[in-house]
Formats: C-alpha cells, sequence, structure tokens
C-alpha cells in the first residue's frame, strides 16, 4: 500500500501541475486579449476603400465619382483617380455622398444617461464653484446607450463637458466609439468651462428660470454677487500665475503641489482656451472686456444675443459656439425667429460659429439645428462647416479632423444625401478608420414595435 501511494502522488501532482500551466496560459491570453481590444487589433491591419461617391472634402471643390482609401485609422488617399489597394474592403458608394464626420461642439456625452429622476446616472457637476481640475473625460461612460443613438444621425466626435459652479472643469474632445475611453480620447483637455457670472435679470421670455410669484433680484444685489464671483475668478487666475512662476523657479524642497493652481497654469499661459457660458449681450461684452485684460484665449459658448455684439466678436477675433436654432427668442421683444437668423447674421459679420445642443437630449439633432439656419441667411457651405472644420479650428484640431484629407483621421460617414436634412440616413459611419454600426436603441425599439402584430 505504501508503495502504490508513492508510486501514484507524483503523477497526481504532475496533474495538478499541468492544470496550473494551463490555467496561467489561459489567463495570460485572456490578458493579452483586454490589453489588444478588438477595435484596436481591427485597426491594425483593416483596409478600406469606398468607391464611386461624390465626396465632399470641405477642403476644395466637390469629387464627382471619386475614391477615399482608408488604412491605419487615417486617410491614405482622397480622389477621382485614387487606385484601390489590394486586399482592401470595398464599399461601393455609387449614388451615395461622402462627408467628414459631424463635430457636436458641445454636449454631455457620456456624462448623463438618465438626466430626470435618476442622479446616479448623472455624472456632470462637481461640488464647489472652482474645480478647473476635473477633466470630462474621467467621468465619460464608453457604455453609455445614448452614443450609438448620437452618431448614427453622422456625428463621429464631440467636446463634453463638465457643469456647475464658475470654473466647471476640462471639455474633453472624444471619439464616439471605443471600448474604454483610452480608445475615445482625442484630446483631453480641449477648454476649460467658466460658466460667466450673470448681470442680467434671471428669467426672460423663453429664456427660463422667474416665474409668476418669483422674486425679481434687484439689479444692486445682482451687481454686488457679480463683482464678487469675477473677483474671485481674477483671485485664482493671478494665484495660478504665480503658481507657475513657483513651479518654474521656485525650490522644490519648499513646493507643495496644488492640482487646481496646476490645472489653470495651460489656460493663463494661453496654451488652452477658456469657454465662457454666457448668452446676455452686457454679459458677453464683460466677459470679453475680462479675458483680453486677463489674456485668455476666449471661445464665447451659447452666445444667445452675440448678434447684438457681432462686430465686437469679429474685432476680437472670437469664436461663438451657437446653442440650438429650435428654441424660443430670449426676450419678449425678440423676432419670433431670431435664433434661426442669428447663426447667419454672425457669420456673414465674419465671425467663426459652431454648432453645439450643448444637453444631452438633443445631440442627434446637430445637423438639423444647423440646417434650420440655412433657410435663414446661413449659406449652406457655412453650415456646413460649422458642424465639421470650424469646431475642429476652434479648438486646434483641425490638423486631424474636419476635413477629408490624406493624413487627418479617417472619420467619415456615407450619405444617401445631403447630411443637414431631416430625411437623410447615414449608411455608412467610419470612425478612427473603423466600420462603425448605426445600430442603437431607438432602431431597435422602432423595428420592435413596427413588427408587432
Amino acid at each position: 500500500m505504501k508503495t502504490a501511494f508513492a508510486t501514484e502522488a507524483p503523477r497526481h501532482r504532475g496533474k495538478k501541475t499541468n492544470m496550473r500551466i494551463r490555467s496561467l496560459f489561459i489567463f495570460l491570453l485572456f490578458a493579452a486579449l483586454v490589453l489588444v481590444s478588438p477595435g484596436a487589433m481591427a485597426q491594425a491591419g483593416k483596409t478600406y476603400a469606398i468607391t464611386g461617391a461624390k465626396i465632399y472634402t470641405l477642403a476644395g471643390p466637390p469629387i464627382v465619382n471619386g475614391t477615399i482609401v482608408i488604412k491605419d485609422g487615417k486617410i491614405a488617399a482622397v480622389g477621382a483617380n485614387v487606385s484601390v489597394p489590394s486586399g482592401a474592403q470595398v464599399i461601393n458608394a455609387k449614388g451615395l455622398e461622402v462627408y467628414p464626420g459631424l463635430f457636436n461642439a458641445v454636449s454631455q456625452v457620456g456624462l448623463v444617461e438618465v438626466g430626470q429622476g435618476e442622479p446616479g446616472t448623472v455624472d456632470l457637476n462637481e461640488l464647489g464653484d472652482y474645480n478647473p481640475q476635473i477633466a470630462a473625460a474621467t467621468a465619460v461612460h464608453p457604455a453609455s446607450e445614448h452614443i450609438p443613438v448620437v452618431r448614427a444621425s453622422g456625428i463621429t466626435h464631440t467636446v463634453s463637458v463638465p457643469g456647475g459652479g464658475v470654473i466647471s472643469g476640462q471639455g474633453s474632445l472624444i471619439h464616439l466609439a471605443g471600448w474604454v475611453i483610452d480608445e475615445m480620447l482625442e484630446k483631453k483637455s480641449a477648454a476649460m468651462v467658466i460658466n460667466w457670472p450673470r448681470l442680467a435679470p434671471q428669467g426672460g421670455f423663453g429664456g427660463g428660470g422667474g416665474g409668476f410669484g418669483a422674486r425679481r433680484q434687484p439689479f444692486s444685489e445682482l451687481k454686488l454677487e457679480y463683482e464678487k464671483k469675477v473677483a474671485e475668478l481674477t483671485d485664482w487666475l493671478d494665484r495660478a500665475r504665480h503658481y507657475a512662476q513657483a513651479m518654474e523657479k521656485g525650490s522644490k524642497e519648499n513646493f507643495t503641489r496644488d492640482e487646481k493652481l496646476e490645472a489653470l497654469v495651460p489656460v493663463v499661459k494661453g496654451e488652452v482656451p477658456v469657454l465662457v457660458m454666457t448668452n446676455d449681450d452686457r454679459d458677453i461684452k464683460n466677459a470679453v472686456e475680462f479675458c483680453e485684460k486677463q489674456k485668455l484665449k476666449m471661445i464665447l459658448g451659447g452666445g444667445r444675443e452675440a448678434w447684438k455684439v457681432k462686430d465686437l466678436l469679429k474685432q476680437k477675433n472670437i469664436p461663438v459656439i451657437i446653442g440650438r436654432t429650435h428654441a424660443l427668442p430670449l426676450s419678449e421683444d425678440e423676432p419670433y425667429d431670431k435664433p434661426y437668423s442669428a447663426p447667419g447674421e454672425l457669420a456673414a459679420a465674419g465671425v467663426k460659429i459652431a454648432f453645439a445642443t450643448f444637453d444631452i437630449e438633443f445631440v442627434r439633432r446637430l445637423p438639423n439645428e444647423a440646417g434650420q439656419a440655412v433657410g435663414y441667411g446661413l449659406s449652406h457651405d457655412e453650415a456646413l462647416k460649422a458642424v465639421t472644420i470650424n469646431p475642429a479650428q476652434i479648438f486646434g484640431v483641425d490638423k486631424e479632423l474636419g476635413t477629408l484629407e490624406q493624413g487627418k483621421i479617417a472619420n467619415i460617414i456615407v450619405t444617401n444625401g445631403d447630411p443637414l436634412e431631416l430625411q437623410t440616413d447615414v449608411r455608412y459611419l467610419f470612425i478612427k478608420g473603423q466600420l462603425t454600426s448605426t445600430d442603437n436603441k431607438h432602431k431597435q425599439l422602432y423595428e420592435k414595435y413596427r413588427a408587432r402584430p
């Protein structure tokens, strides 16, 4: 018995060892697959060729019956006489049109899932009024159900921004496809978001706030609050400049890191723009004056009354990211169609404009918001630029995005018509050079209830 036990034990231990080795091998293989995601593996060797389409590069005249080649996530070639590489997956786009992917300049994509009644699905605001260290990218949820819905409308990238307070944090430029945020991220700090203190009274026709029985705050109180907020904002910027000097010239032994001031250093150096959110013309003028004095690179966000100060914005070379055109006038004295016509007025004055929805509910309607302005004075070419190349230029990524040119990131849409028209469908969608599904929850529910008995 002892001899039998002695001879069997080594075989048993050998089986255990083999099982451990196999388990370790499987674990390592699984880890490798996680680290090299399906998207990354597909992108590494996949080449596509879109042929026979009318290509709107937005860098020149349309190319009739053109070809665009996509390789390793970039546009490898585009033109009328481009040869198709051997082994490329060919998409016959005869009768279709090709455009750069649309850019929603400011949104809440990835930060809000259910906006009303479910605070656990909203990661938009941080506690406190000054949070420059917060970057939207750290809170973006890549598996959000909103993302497939948004990109089905041809929107391939957006700047997702935090909210709340005076300095909300950093808006992050993300692509709308990827397993994890690292695959989606294009620019972590695209702009520092500042909610400009209001000097204009709250409420107003179509402007929200107020209401019957609500106390209308006296101007004297508004002014005191406004001056306090501006003084606080000035103090933060001054401290950031002193912090920058300490970083460069101070003794490391006596240096204490401050993440908030550190995040503001690129802002005061002019390396990161400030996205100043405000609507009233008086507030806009005050914000422009403040940013000029502080030597900040300003982008105006919202700008419902920017048309009233369009000459000032042109003179100071300040771009405007316009909110939804499908909106009520800001005051009862404005024409009913002012939200429709304001983009055209700004563009005619020479102000660079981009369109944005600033929310999560209407992000997918971005192309139609731009299209609405075309019927009220904005040229079709300018409307297209305002959802493609203009926002790319405003955020300093026009070398990578915004037009269909060799070497740029292949964010591309193939449509059956004008993307600004409501009835147009996106037939094919590429994000970072990968053919991306247009399937989404809205489409699934439509098909489910359309097929009901």
